[in-house]
């Protein structure tokens, strides 16, 4: 009987080990359709009785029942006559939206919609005035106002570009002689008289009509009409004459010809300046809103060796009116990236007070911040701060300035909607775990947490506008994303709509990576993601993975995006290589100083904490640490760099995919934040760029570039080749993808990609 149940094991060990495919890298960098297709996009209808999302191949419009969890195809037929999105009057009995460029309004109790514009222009930020009696909206560069009642249209401003036109100079000689006549002649005198009546005649029957206003060829956007229609709040650009952008050769174009994609600028280029405008309807005048009365407004960064008070110029971020029409909440940021001013405006006076201004001597940012923000009611505005060294949600009274924490802790506040009755936030945060998101309500006035949520891993929320229903996109580390229903109450169970995943991904026991920490050099806990092969296979070595992005986590509980490293970290493992996947300094999740660690260095403590958990591996898991290996893509690829340079006799071999090869050549929007720009400090991008410390590569480096690359340039690749060959450098190799941008799309490209950094890694960290 023992024998018999001993052969049936080994007959069912074989059959699974039979079904289970074995992993190869042309075999998991197919097109993910191969894997099944994840839904996305949630939006719910108005009523709250329909889920519609994006699924199948083709992405087309699903929907589902919330109740029954059924769901259906939408026919096309059907979609053309949905529409999203939209601006709700204060009870939401109408919301007004854009469809192909034109606007309706929806009666939100009969269901009717009325197509309010049928133009060639096109229309857009609708919203509905305070009383609802009409809908503002913008077209070209001007704001008007439909009357609901009559139909009729009002241009609400005149705004146009150019010049306004100037009268004819005439010389003091021409004006003398003019002047001349009129005193010698009766008859060019009662003429003149004449023609002045006449004038002032047709200025008092002229029609009234918004003053025309002209401004020149700066760019005019973020519109926003008071709910009274009194105000137009709006923001003025100004291009700086000298700004050169970047050009990226096309040498695969269509036409057959090299052509030149227009980029992005970099680092340290003049950036366009900003004023917010207030235009006063009733008065008809416009005014620029000064920010020199800002606290702070002059202080020079920290950073500077010769720091000089000046104004710093600061770019607007938001602007939103209360209900009332009293006050409107502008949020401004300093170009610098070292403060943020959180304000109130009134229109009556243009003058600005600060509510909250939120300082960093590094750089401002964290999850909300300076974007999630808004009016509870006419006397009480919500926003988010790092002030605490972590994200959380605060209220301020806007007449007392009096500032209320709403959470706190070891934990971030990662998403925040206010309910429909303005009672309570439902807010998604990871008290849990810095790898989970969960979803709480909490009232507006402060108080206990109610936890609504409880799906282990990544979850994704869309309330529905009843606020019956929760739709939540679901995943967990060897899960990719299905879609989830359930009600909005306390232990409510969800009910899953999709099954997404293809027979064929499911054949295969895809690892669940163990979450952990290790402790880096400087006592820091390091959060990591940790793949084991199986003690038959184990071969003692070890490769450590690095994510790109900079501020982005991937050492969490949910489905990767970066789903094809996941693929090959389990053939890795299945090889027998052990992969540790790192969240290093810089990383989002684990709050501002764990965000700021890499200020004026990177390649500092980010590259350290890989070092740290290379010694991890040596030291608790048994790997040879002369037999490590490292590899990542764009920040990933830049950390790679820079360990293969830096040190040189921690890592055997690494891959370098897309990387960063030298920030001065790097955007202007995420460089700045962390190493300034390169003119005033120079030191943190001479000490934060591999291109350096080339001379300093012992191991084998592949390096892997897209050549139409609009984010990290093939130039970075092309100037480090350079310095690796004037060097005398002779151990390294560049693969070029000529059809390929940053993110690689095709298949043959990403399977050559990974197939060389598979060979790299079993060459050089294997035992022959």
């Amino acid at each position: 009987m023992k024998a018999k149940l001993t052969f049936l094991l080994l007959w069912a060990a074989a059959i699974t080990l039979a079904q289970s495919p074995q992993l190869t890298v042309p075999y998991i960098m197919r097109n993910p359709r191969w894997m099944g297709v994840s839904p996305e996009n949630m939006r719910w209808a108005d009523d709250g009785k329909t889920l519609y999302f994006d699924w199948s191949d083709d992405k087309s419009l699903h929907a589902a029942d919330p109740v029954t969890g059924k769901w259906r195809k939408v026919p096309l037929e059907e979609e053309r006559n949905l529409a999203f999105g939209g601006h709700y009057n204060t009870a939401r009995t109408r919301r007004v939206y854009v469809k192909d460029g034109d606007i309706f309004i929806k009666d939100m109790t009969s269901g009717a919609a009325t197509q309010l514009t049928q133009t060639i222009e096109t229309e857009s930020v609708p919203r509905l005035s305070a009383e609802g009696d009409r809908v503002f909206f913008q077209q070209g560069l001007n704001l008007f106002a439909i009357h609901l009642k009559s139909g009729r249209w009002e241009q609400l401003t005149d705004f146009r570009r150019g010049n306004k036109p100037a009268d004819a100079k005439k010389t003091e000689q021409a004006l003398w002689l003019e002047a001349d006549q009129q005193r010698l002649f009766t008859v060019l005198r009662e003429r003149k008289a004449a023609e002045d009546a006449r004038k002032a005649r047709q200025e008092q029957l002229r029609p009234v009509r918004p003053k025309e206003y002209y401004f020149q060829e700066k760019q005019l956007d973020n519109f926003t009409v008071s709910p009274d229609g009194n105000f137009v709040l709006f923001r003025v650009g100004t291009r700086p004459a000298g700004s050169k952008a970047t050009a990226v050769p096309d040498y695969m174009a269509a036409s057959g010809y090299t052509e030149n994609l227009n980029a992005r600028p970099k680092v340290g280029d003049q950036l366009p300046t900003y004023e917010v405008a207030l235009y006063d309807r009733r008065r008809d005048t416009l005014l620029y809103v000064s920010t020199a009365q800002l606290p702070g407004i002059e202080e020079p960064p920290a950073y500077l060796a010769n720091p000089q008070k000046k104004k710093r110029e600061l770019t607007p971020l938001g602007m939103q009116w209360s209900e009332n029409s009293r006050y409107a909440l502008l949020v401004l940021r300093a170009q610098d990236n070292k403060d943020l001013w959180i304000t109130l405006l009134d229109p009556q006076t243009a003058a600005l007070k600060t509510i909250d201004r939120q300082h960093d001597e590094a750089w401002i940012a964290g999850p909300g911040i300076g974007f999630n923000n808004g009016w509870i009611d006419n006397q009480t505005i919500w926003f988010q701060s790092e002030q605490t060294g972590w994200s959380h949600l605060y209220t301020a009274n806007v007449e007392s300035g009096a500032k209320k924490a709403l959470t706190s802790g070891k934990y971030e506040v990662r998403f925040a909607q206010l309910s429909r009755d303005k009672k309570y936030f439902y807010i998604a945060t990871s008290e849990v775990h810095p790898g989970e998101d969960h979803l709480y309500k909490i009232p507006v006035a402060g108080g206990v947490m109610q936890r609504l949520t409880f799906l282990t891993g990544g979850n994704e929320f869309a309330i529905s506008p009843d606020e019956r229903f929760i739709a939540i996109r679901h995943s967990y580390s060897n899960r990719p994303w299905e879609l989830y229903v359930m009600e909005n109450k306390p232990n409510a169970v969800p009910r899953q709509i999709t099954q997404s995943q293809s027979e064929e991904f499911k054949k295969y026991a895809w690892r669940e990576p163990e979450v952990l920490t290790f402790k880096a050099s400087d006592g820091a806990d390091v959060y990591a993601r940790l793949y084991q092969p199986k003690a038959d296979v184990k071969n003692g070595a070890a490769v450590i993975f690095v994510h790109g992005a900079g501020y982005l986590q991937n050492a969490h509980k949910r489905w990767s995006s970066y789903f094809r490293e996941y693929m090959f970290h389990n053939l890795l493992a299945d090889k027998g290589y052990t992969v540790l996947d790192i969240d290093y300094r810089g990383s989002a999740g684990y709050g501002r100083d764990w965000r700021t660690g890499i200020y004026r260095h990177m390649g500092g403590k980010d590259l350290s904490d890989h070092v740290d958990g290379a010694k991890f591996l040596a030291e608790k898991y048994g790997i040879d640490p002369q037999r490590i290996g490292i590899y990542g893509g764009s920040y990933g690829g830049f950390i790679t760099l820079m360990a293969m340079f830096t040190t040189p006799d921690v890592f055997a071999a690494g891959a370098a995919l897309r990387p960063v090869t030298h920030w001065a050549h790097y955007n202007h929007g995420y460089t700045s934040n962390i190493l300034n720009t390169p003119v005033p400090d120079s030191a943190a991008y001479a000490k934060s760029s591999p291109i350096y410390y080339a001379e300093g590569l012992k191991g084998s480096l592949l390096i892997c570039h897209g050549m139409v690359d609009v984010n990290v340039h093939f130039q970075d690749v092309v100037l480090l080749a350079q310095r690796l060959i004037e060097l005398g450098k002779d151990n390294w190799e560049v693969a070029i993808y000529p059809v390929e941008d940053h993110g690689f799309v095709e298949p043959s490209s990403w399977t050559d990609e990974y197939k060389r950094i598979l060979k790299l890694f079993d060459e050089k960290l294997l035992k022959r």
